[in-house]
């Protein structure tokens, strides 16, 4: 039974336990280096492909100072106190603007300008890394996939990392990045995606945005989000053997830029220099010494001291985090993430879970492997987004805001994926089956959003043949056959994730709650009450817990033995440092690991030109080849059959040279045919999966009804426009029939028509007269404002241009030249009370005149007669009403249009 649990597991698959393990012993290895030198490793130039167009560009300053402003109002009086104030986060090196790359498939790239189109799909990428490490270069090998399956444009920004530059640094790029976007695209074409520390940050941009009136973009894309820096949900605290992601915590050997001083250690070199150094001096007086004391083995006194009543702050160079450990309550002094400060790591911008309210956020994609320790926390932000009432922030942050925030924004329609036992960013590992599926997902779901977005259908690449999933280390059939075998063990459905171009499941209470497996098969997502991570105490979310701090600690301990003489080196040179003094920001306090907080004066700090690396160079290509063989399957597709022309000789004796020709016709046209039988690529458009309206299968009828009308004066008041009658999720048809509009009684149409002229001979009645096209086609009364003569459909067709009113002569010209016709006087809009009785102080129709002009024999017309019209009758039953005037009414003959001479 465990070698059968062990076969489907994705470690079974060689190439993802291969990709595995060597991303884990990567970290491992990093770890006894310092950051900068990972930093170096993952920024070192890597070369893309041939058949990938790379540009590289510069975001303008205006852009970062909007994105600046967009951050100051958005932190808020207290959290730029917290931050350290408003400019040091602005600071950059010198000559290093912020850039970008934008990433296309060179093949999208020739077709997109041969059309003259502009690009209507655009990726916004940010990468992650922790926050402190990684690159566009590191990261560009499944860039070029999401660009190929959707057939976009991604742009990728190199946002300045911490810990030199920590929060909000990076953030300040990719929103200026962003508004760099919204220069040249419309959002409607903009889709944002992360991974890991890129996926918090896309958030936190996304709330941003929201909050702050900017533009949002048509949905994101967020694969193994790090939302909660806090570490606060259960799988934290648990053993997560099949992901990568180390359970103690990052750390490295020491250096200049990590770890920061503590709120000790800075006393201490502060103590050092005033010791040291005489009045009006700024060098030592003598060598620098800094003892480093021996670290204590309790693990309750490592790096922390019991709180002390009215202790002063003003040396505390970092914040603490409060945790119980061995029944104390003491506070850690060091600074545990490399993103920020201790203070801020339960701020909403820093982990985004703490947000009041993550509603009004456009469509989100959130992915996460079942297998990584990070899978609590942002299966919590799926539900969060989707039921912001159900999952309110803690009762400490339950302000008036909060509460007015809540309250507004409506839920945010998520498609939330958990695939089953999968690491941490399962799609770094692009060349295993599992990533494949999640890269058609991605694709899939980008679609969708960008239709619905636009409002428009989108044309994708879809064939199996072209783009096939398969195993590079085992065979498809094996890989089938274990997905069936799994399917009939496990009962599993057959639904499997969709290929782009695929129709998006629609979305239930704002929400698509999938379980994957590693073959791609979907089942429903257990529901929340059975998930850890929503069923969290809301109090205790962003409260740091035991079990994570205490592996960090002992870790900890362990890097400051074994590197404790070079930290105390580090910290001489520190002194020196200090004692020399820094160029600080007009009273403001950066964090100790940020290098705005450590300027020498007259140091310009320039980065270094980046260097090849044949190791990335080699993952790159490892992860480019799938990408490699489907380009190239395609341009095999998309190349002309090859036809051979027959020669005279050919079949000689046999059949004639021309019917050979013909048989080589029909061969190529097969051939063809053959090859371009099956569309390549689908169409697809939004079909209405989100919900409008709070709604389910219990909502009752009169509701719906009740919604339906509203939409409907909404649809009314809205202007026309251009292409306004497309199928869009906001379009609401017309209620009317073939004969005229439809009155509507409760929210249901009924089985006639008014308000409209009549177009046939079938449809013309007494009174169907053209000047009254809004008259109820019934026997009424006519007043004297009509004219003599009513024309039907035929004069009224030749009256609609000018051009046939040119050509043809109305039936009233006619009857001018010929035969005479008594005239009933017409008023005037002044004069129009005349024909109205007052009754109870409103105005009613008078009767017609009894007076009736009589039509002889041959047809002409007789003077004035007293003869009157009978009444109508209903049932034998005199009607109060009189029958119009025959003289109001003409013949078919005389209705007929007559040419000019």
């Amino acid at each position: 039974m465990v070698v059968q649990e062990f076969e489907f597991r994705p470690t079974a698959h060689l190439s993802y336990d291969e990709g595995l393990h060597l991303i884990r012993s990567f970290l491992v290895f990093a770890s006894h280096h310092t950051v900068e030198d990972v930093q170096a490793f993952t920024a070192q130039w890597v070369p893309h492909p041939q058949w990938v167009k790379v540009d590289e560009v510069e975001i303008p300053e205006p852009q970062l100072a909007k994105a600046a402003d967009a951050l100051q109002e958005q932190l808020g009086p207290d959290g730029i106190r917290k931050v350290g104030g408003r400019n040091w986060w602005q600071w950059r090196k010198p000559d290093s603007p912020l850039k970008a790359e934008w990433i296309e498939m060179k093949a999208d790239y020739h077709d997109r300008k041969k059309a003259g189109d502009p690009g209507k799909r655009v990726m916004l990428y940010v990468h992650g890394g922790g926050y402190y490490f990684g690159s566009v270069d590191e990261h560009r090998y499944q860039m070029q996939r999401h660009a190929r399956k959707l057939k976009a444009r991604v742009f990728a920004p190199e946002y300045r990392l911490a810990p030199q530059f920590p929060f909000p640094c990076g953030l300040q790029d990719c929103l200026a990045a962003y508004l760099y976007l919204l220069e040249k695209q419309d959002p409607t074409t903009i889709i944002l995606a992360g991974d890991s520390a890129g996926g918090g940050m896309v958030v936190s941009l996304l709330v941003t945005m929201r909050d702050r009136g900017i533009p949002l973009p048509a949905g994101a894309i967020l694969i193994s989000p790090w939302v909660d820096l806090t570490h606060s949900f259960p799988s934290l605290s648990g053993e997560c053997p099949l992901d990568y992601i180390p359970q103690n915590g990052f750390h490295h050997k020491p250096s200049k830029e990590w770890p920061p001083l503590n709120a000790d250690e800075y006393a201490l070199l502060k103590e050092e220099i005033a010791k040291n150094t005489k009045l009006g001096q700024t060098k030592l007086m003598k060598p620098a010494s800094v003892e480093m004391q021996q670290l204590p083995q309790d693990l309750a006194q490592l790096n922390v001291s019991p709180p002390v009543d009215g202790e002063a702050g003003g040396l505390a160079e970092t914040g603490y985090i409060s945790i119980n450990l061995d029944g104390k309550e003491v506070k850690l002094k060091d600074q545990i993430q490399l993103y920020t400060t201790n203070e801020l790591l339960s701020h909403p911008m820093v982990s985004p879970v703490l947000q009041p309210s993550l509603g009004g956020l456009p469509p989100l994609l959130i992915m996460t492997g079942g297998g990584e320790i990070l899978r609590d926390e942002q299966i919590y932000l799926a539900h969060k987004c989707a039921n912001p009432t159900k999952y309110p922030p803690p009762d400490s942050s339950m302000h008036e805001s909060a509460r007015e925030q809540i309250a507004r924004f409506k839920p945010t329609d998520v498609q939330l994926q958990v695939w089953d036992d999968l690491c941490h960013v399962a799609p770094t590992l692009s060349f295993t089956h599992p990533a494949k599926f999640m890269y058609r997902s991605i694709a899939q779901f980008g679609a969708w959003a960008l239709a619905r977005a636009q409002k428009t259908e989108i044309e994708i690449l879809d064939d199996d043949s072209i783009s096939v999933i398969s195993g590079s280390s085992s065979s498809s059939g094996s890989i089938n056959r274990a997905a069936k075998k799994q399917a009939k063990m496990e009962g599993l459905p057959k639904s499997e994730v969709g290929k782009a171009g695929d129709p998006l499941p629609p979305f239930k209470n704002h929400m698509i709650r999938q379980q994957v497996n590693r073959h791609g098969a979907i089942s429903p997502l257990p529901p929340a009450s059975e998930l850890p991570g929503c069923e969290m105490d809301r109090n205790e979310i962003g409260v740091v817990k035991e079990v994570p701090v205490r592996r960090w600690l002992e870790t900890r301990s362990q890097w400051d033995k074994r590197y404790g003489s070079i930290r105390a080196k580090i910290h001489k040179q520190r002194l020196k440092e200090m004692a020399a003094g820094y160029v600080g920001f007009d009273g403001e306090t950066p964090p100790p690991a940020a290098l705005a907080s450590r300027r020498k004066p007259g140091e310009h700090v320039k980065d270094k030109k980046k260097s090849k690396s044949m190791g990335l160079a080699l993952w790159s290509l490892w992860g480019s080849k799938h990408d490699q063989a489907t380009v190239t399957r395609e341009q095999e597709a998309d190349k002309s059959p090859e036809v051979k022309a027959a020669t005279a000789g050919e079949g000689h004796g046999a059949r004639s040279p021309s019917d050979l020709q013909r048989q080589e016709k029909q061969v190529t046209r097969r051939d063809l045919q053959a090859s371009r039988s099956r569309s390549r690529t689908k169409i697809v458009k939004d079909e209405q999966q989100v919900q409008d309206d709070d709604v389910d299968e219990n909502t009752p009828a009169s509701v719906l009804m009740a919604k339906r009308e509203e939409k409907a004066k909404q649809a009314e008041l809205l202007p026309a426009s251009p292409g306004s009658n497309l199928l869009t999720p906001d379009y609401i048809p017309p209620e009317a029939g073939v004969t005229g509009k439809r009155p509507v009684v409760g929210g249901i149409a009924v089985p006639f028509s008014l308000n409209k002229e009549a177009e046939t001979a079938s449809m013309i009645t007494l009174t169907s007269v053209a000047d009254q096209a809004g008259r109820v086609a019934s026997p009424t009364l006519l007043t004297p404002r009509t004219d003599a003569v009513a024309t039907t459909s035929a004069a009224a067709a030749a009256a609609i241009t000018a051009k046939a009113k040119d050509e043809v002569m109305s039936p009233e010209a006619v009857k001018d030249q010929g035969a005479a016709v008594v005239e009933i006087p017409t008023q005037g809009e002044n004069d129009r009370s005349d024909y109205f009785g007052q009754v109870d102080g409103t105005k009613t129709p008078k009767a017609a005149s009894p007076e009736a002009t009589p039509i002889a024999s041959n047809g002409e017309v007789k003077g004035n007669s007293t003869t009157t019209t009978p009444l109508l009758t209903a049932n034998g039953t005199a009607a109060e009403t009189e029958r119009p005037p025959l003289e109001t009414f003409v013949t078919a003959e005389e209705d007929l249009p007559v040419a000019k001479q």
